[in-house]
């Protein structure tokens, strides 16, 4: 009978260990962002891969077609 009464209580100490643990929360940690440097970021320069053609160019291909 003690052995299974140690088993039982190891069981609910296991199953208390799990609810003590880290609880996850709904609002992020900003630890990090909040302590993070900005300048030691890189300047960089964007240009786009692909631009849209511009009115003028979407013109001159509408009128291509239309005479062609």
């Amino acid at each position: 009978m003690a052995d299974i009464r140690a088993l039982a209580d190891e069981a609910m100490g296991v199953f208390f260990l799990s609810l003590s643990g880290p609880i996850m929360s709904d609002k992020p940690d900003f630890a990090e962002i909040e302590t993070f440097d900005k300048t030691k970021l890189k300047k960089t320069e964007t240009r786009e891969k692909n631009p849209l053609p511009t009115k003028e160019t979407i013109e001159q291909e509408k009128q291509s077609e239309s005479t062609a």
